[in-house]
């Protein structure tokens, strides 16, 4: 196969959540001595954001993005130190977790693999997460953005809690927080005092890049000439 075969076979593969295809010309580009980022920016990325778009048209639906993120994750775990050592760089960090009181993952997950896909480095905690986790891993790892998750509407409150923690340990203007999961609105994400709300995975990731964006160019614009 030549490299452009290889890309669009890479493309087309994620784009059906075909794992073990992705996988096999992953090996097989590497074999070719292919750029990793290549793959990434040429073909991986483009097939997520083609399904996030799916998704939003309402062709996709949840099962498809699952199986094509779990296709592109195979991929990634392959690239993934090949990346690191040829320092490319990533969009920002989002350090991501349900809250406490809640053992839901699945929705994380799925968002967890599309800000990867679209060149997220992401850090999760997991479930049933406590303020003062967060807090802890906020000052470990100096995240970029912030995820609450809750899918139970009895574990919402901890939103607000996460929210007073961080502004007790100084750090809640460090970072960007959003919030997200089946029972939460905009409404309740402006009540709380989170950055931003997102309904599903892909539309999480639209919104952490513009916040991010906004973010850096107000950082950018402080910084005298």
């Amino acid at each position: 196969m030549t490299p452009d075969e290889i890309l669009q076979g890479l493309y087309d593969r994620t784009l059906v959540g075909n794992g073990p295809g992705v996988l096999e010309l992953t090996h097989e580009a590497l074999g070719m001595e292919m750029e990793p980022q290549v793959l990434l920016f040429d073909a991986l990325i483009p097939a997520l954001e083609e399904v996030g778009a799916r998704f939003e048209r309402g062709d996709f639906f949840v099962p498809e993005m699952l199986i094509a993120g779990k296709a592109m994750a195979g991929s990634m775990e392959v690239l993934r130190p090949l990346l690191a050592d040829t320092g490319v760089q990533t969009v920002g960090t989002f350090l991501m977790g349900t809250v406490k009181g809640d053992v839901h993952d699945i929705g994380k997950n799925l968002v967890n693999i599309m800000l990867e896909g679209a060149g997220f480095e992401v850090i999760d905690l997991g479930v049933q997460v406590a303020p003062e986790k967060f807090v802890a891993a906020i000052e470990e790892h100096q995240p970029d953005v912030v995820g609450f998750s809750a899918f139970l509407t009895t574990t919402m409150p901890m939103f607000k809690a996460n929210m007073n923690a961080l502004e007790k340990a100084g750090i809640r203007d460090d970072v960007i927080v959003m919030v997200g999961g089946a029972p939460v609105t905009q409404e309740y994400a402006d009540a709380v005092g989170a950055d931003g709300y997102a309904a599903d995975a892909s539309a999480t990731v639209k919104k952490a890049k513009t916040l991010l964006k906004d973010r850096r160019a107000r950082a950018g614009a402080a910084v005298p000439v």
